[in-house]
């Protein structure tokens, strides 16, 4: 089992081009199958055994979304085997997901937004940290970043002329999309105070490029001096991006670009959002609501 797990990694890495964090999630993923079916010869597994896979899962009181995952690690892995012969028949075919809980992205609104991003200023020139925490958080909210798209931010990413960034998505993915006037400018101020020459455009105070939980901590802070409601989280700025962009008319296709998903199903989430703005604007002001 573990020499196909391998041959299915390397396709991963070399022909998928997947990132190294959804590699590491398969593999994890696999070993714990390979584990469960202890020594079993490929060719033996069947339905049944799946079925029994899936049994102890749920008696690991594991939710339906981690389920859901492996289940969907297994999916590729044996169409991967399927396809390059190692096995006959896909023993996967009959075995169905768990239904998983739509879950609505929370969002802050546009006023929440706006005051959170001015909680972060500088208080002199010399503020660099104060610089760059408003730059990270304009650079947010103006393209709807990724948290790890944003701590991989180069300087040879941004075009400051014309006004868009290059981004390195999921599965190492590039798309452009535009950056805002607003961040470009706050970008501007924190690289001319900044004296580190580094090809990151956001460093730590140690000079070296930021982290994810660098700028999670960042966002914690401002989070408290602006006193938005708990449970934001630097993902909820791409979730306000989306809906903001939405309930001001721009239309499915351009946000799903912008996002960079890779399905409109994933984007359309957040029409749920703005079907509760139009039903929340009609009660108040249809006579007959």
């Amino acid at each position: 089992m573990e020499k196909y797990i391998e041959k299915f990694i390397r396709y991963l890495e070399i022909e998928k081009n997947y990132s190294g964090h959804t590699i590491l999630n398969y593999k994890l993923d696999l070993e714990d199958f390979g584990r469960f079916l202890s020594g079993t010869e490929l060719e033996r597994i069947d339905y049944l055994a799946l079925r029994k896979y899936l049994a102890v899962l749920k008696e690991k009181n594991l939710g339906n979304r981690t389920v859901g995952r492996r289940l969907s690690a297994l999916r590729s892995f044996f169409k991967f085997l399927t396809r390059e012969g190692y096995i006959k028949a896909n023993p996967i075919l009959m075995l169905s997901s768990p239904k998983l809980e739509k879950h609505l992205p929370s969002f802050m609104t546009e006023e929440e937004v706006k005051k959170l991003i001015e909680s972060a200023f500088a208080k002199n020139d010399s503020d660099l940290s104060g610089l760059r925490d408003r730059a990270i958080l304009e650079a947010f909210y103006s393209s709807g970043l990724r948290i790890s798209e944003l701590v991989g931010l180069n300087l040879d990413d941004i075009d400051f002329i014309s006004g868009i960034v290059k981004i390195r998505g999921k599965g190492k993915k590039e798309r452009v999309v535009p950056i805002g006037e607003a961040a470009l400018l706050a970008i501007r101020r924190y690289l001319d105070k900044r004296k580190k020459q580094s090809p990151a455009v956001f460093l730590n105070k140690n000079s070296s490029r930021i982290t994810a939980r660098g700028v999670r901590f960042i966002l914690v802070k401002y989070l408290r001096l602006a006193e938005i409601k708990p449970g934001v989280s630097a993902h909820t700025f791409r979730h306000s991006f989306a809906t903001h962009l939405l309930n001001r008319g721009a239309d499915l296709r351009t946000v799903q670009e912008l996002l960079g998903h890779a399905n409109l199903s994933t984007t359309q989430i957040y029409t749920h959002l703005t079907t509760e703005k139009l039903k929340s604007v009609y009660d108040k002001a249809h006579p007959h609501a």
